[in-house]
């Protein structure tokens, strides 16, 4: 008989909950007054552009999973399932290392801030850590962050002794990578949760998306969940602030990409191409946030004009789907890593 009351009160408050974040939702919709695409009617339209294949970076074996530049804007890692983490020079298309993994089901890679570690992770649960100025070589990694019960979807650094872990069993992690321990985990996402991002103007915000279809802004400090946001309608991928870090991209299934603002609580774009139906795999901005790149299934990246909402140009070099991409922090330079086991520089 408990049980069942127990039950009949859990019910009770999942319905009450639905109940608020519907009129949260409404609320939210009554304040939005105008569009960024009517706010923007004035701003001059970007030319048709045309990015240009610069380089093409050949070596992994199977299909790469992820990729992230470092800052120097010159180096970058990318991981496959042939089970090798690749250090590319971008500039010369050499590899600088190449890294044995443990496990060949790698889904994330990160470079630290310094450029002097990188981490990755996959279906084997742990984020591991290499040391590239080891003199011992790159065989093994220096720290293994075990803590997730279930596959690591994404890692960033805040620093080069701090890192955060998103993974499929609906958590992330902020880690002490020194002492190799979990410092806070931030549980909040009702499914797998897919993707995250550090702010660029604070080491203590971060953004997460997930199979819940929301987007989850967080704050180490309170170590609890300071905003959600709704309003796509299957997974979500990807997600990459503003160069402001007051504003922040999505990607998704439902083959959008969403701007959402912190400041105004709520989605203020929507990019979409009635011609375009698969998912989005990742995202990312120009240097000054003017233009949105977004990886696709149909092995296309598209650029969009963030203010006007538009479709700029379409990029098509790879054979397969694109299911990474970055830009280099100076903006100079564009990264796209496909399935076809390539990785693309585009300026």
């Amino acid at each position: 008989m408990d049980d069942d009351r127990l039950e009949a009160r859990i019910m009770e408050a999942r319905i009450a909950a639905e109940s608020l974040k519907e009129q949260i939702y409404h609320r939210r919709l009554s304040r939005a007054d105008i569009t960024l695409q009517k706010t923007a009617h004035s701003v001059p339209p970007i030319p048709r552009m045309h990015l240009k294949h610069r380089r093409t970076l050949k070596g992994h074996l199977s299909k790469v999973y992820a990729m992230h530049w470092a800052n120097d804007t010159r180096h970058l890692v990318s991981g496959s399932q042939d089970g090798k983490l690749i250090i590319w020079d971008a500039m010369t298309t050499n590899k600088v290392h190449a890294i044995p993994l443990r496990s060949s089901w790698i889904m994330t890679c990160a470079y630290s801030p310094s450029g002097n570690f990188v981490a990755c992770g996959g279906l084997d649960n742990v984020c591991s850590i290499y040391n590239l100025k080891s003199k011992e070589g790159l065989t093994r990694p220096v720290r293994e962050l075990a803590g997730h019960s279930r596959y690591l979807s994404c890692c960033r650094y805040i620093n080069d002794r701090q890192l955060l872990t998103s993974s499929g069993d609906h958590t992330c992690i902020l880690w002490d990578i020194d002492a190799g321990v979990k410092m806070t985990q931030f549980v909040d996402h009702a499914a797998d949760v897919m993707s995250l991002e550090v702010t660029p103007c604070s080491p203590f915000v971060f953004v997460t998306g997930g199979c819940d279809a929301v987007a989850k802004v967080w704050d180490t400090r309170t170590r609890r969940c300071m905003q959600s946001f709704y309003g796509h309608d299957e997974d979500l991928n990807s997600v990459k602030f503003f160069p402001n870090g007051q504003a922040f991209a999505t990607g998704s299934d439902d083959a959008s990409c969403r701007l959402f603002d912190l400041r105004a609580d709520q989605q203020l774009a929507m990019y979409t191409d009635n011609a375009v139906l698969c998912g989005i795999t990742s995202v990312d901005f120009s240097s000054s946030g003017r233009l949105l790149f977004a990886g696709y299934d149909d092995y296309n990246c598209i650029v969009w004009d963030t203010l006007k909402g538009k479709r700029i140009d379409t990029i098509s070099v790879h054979d397969n789907r694109v299911s990474c991409l970055g830009v280099s922090s100076d903006g100079r330079a564009l990264c796209t890593g496909s399935w076809d086991a390539t990785l693309r520089i585009m300026a």
